[in-house]
């Protein structure tokens, strides 16, 4: 809620009236400021709702990775084995010194942790 009236502050000061201001440094330095908070702002509301896409993305497929396999209880071996696979490769492309990717491994990383928070919650329920 405060990020959006940051945004409508910041569309109300980039109104025609600066340009009729006179260009002193403080004036050009506001235009500077709000100019850049802007676009930083909603840079960052994006990265944040598709990071919080793929959190939740992963929490949900974690439900049908917990409850397919078990189903025949023949493939949870298996399943599970493969889980923590992904899961440690994962850790290794996201953790690693190298340079990173070109694809958004941050993207993935959050599915990897929504999956296994979700797996955790699944636990808990079967527990109790």
């Amino acid at each position: 809620m405060i990020i959006l009236v940051i945004i409508n502050i910041c569309h109300l000061f980039q109104t025609p009236l600066l340009n009729i201001m006179i260009k002193t440094r403080l004036s050009i330095f506001l235009n500077y400021l709000v100019k850049n908070l802007n676009d930083r702002l909603y840079y960052s509301l994006s990265d944040l709702t598709t990071g919080l896409i793929s959190l939740l993305l992963g929490f949900f497929i974690s439900t049908g990775l917990s409850t397919i396999p078990g189903q025949t209880g023949d493939w949870g071996i298996v399943a599970a084995s493969l889980i923590v696979a992904a899961t440690e490769l994962t850790s290794k492309l996201v953790y690693s010194r190298q340079k990173r990717l070109e694809i958004k491994i941050d993207l993935v990383n959050n599915f990897k942790i929504g999956i296994t928070y979700g797996l955790f919650v699944d636990a808990f329920k079967l527990g109790s």
